[in-house]
């Protein structure tokens, strides 16, 4: 009888969030970034947006650890992504999580690559 392979996955690989958007909230939160999610909910992708965040809650906190809660990060580099504090920091979590293999897609938005 030949055997079969199985892959198993445990819990802990398990993530909440298909997609982890990182964006300079004054740049592109009226336009490109509201765009980017709706179109992302229409393909079903349970995607974390900032705006999720309850009032009260503890920010930094639910911000890691939906970062860490989620497979695929679009990052979205803006005019202004790289002047918050808070950008930079999301981004040094996301990088933090890249190296344990989860995917980074950078998103160029009114700039050049070269600029960042």
């Amino acid at each position: 009888m030949a055997s079969s392979s199985s892959q198993t996955v445990t819990t802990g690989d398990l993530k909440k969030y298909d997609v982890f958007i990182s964006f300079r909230g004054d740049d592109t939160r009226a336009g490109f970034t509201s765009h980017l999610h709706a179109a992302l909910k229409r393909s079903y992708l349970e995607t974390y947006i900032d705006y999720r965040i309850e009032k009260g809650n503890q920010v930094w906190a639910e911000l890691v650890e939906a970062i860490k809660d989620s497979i695929l990060f679009l990052v979205v580099f803006s005019e202004n992504y790289a002047s918050s504090t808070w950008c930079l920091n999301e981004l040094v979590e996301i990088i933090e999580c890249h190296k344990n293999g989860q995917v980074v897609v950078p998103v160029f938005y009114q700039i050049d690559p070269s600029h960042v």
